[in-house]
């Protein structure tokens, strides 16, 4: 039961990055270009896939 919520919360917890992610690809681009500093969503969609990942083969 609790695998599941557990499972359910890390999917919507990776969608909800993925969506911060596509939204502030032009504020990440612009940063990287102009100011030179790097903003790490790549980084977190990454670790939110691979908690999701491992959630769900358990």
């Amino acid at each position: 039961m609790f695998d599941r919520i557990r499972t359910a919360a890390l999917f919507g917890l990776h969608q909800a990055s993925v969506a911060v992610g596509i939204s502030l690809f032009p504020v990440a681009v612009f940063a990287r270009r102009r100011l030179g500093i790097n903003v790490p969503v790549g980084r977190l969609v990454e670790t939110t896939t691979e908690a999701f990942e491992a959630a769900d083969e358990e």
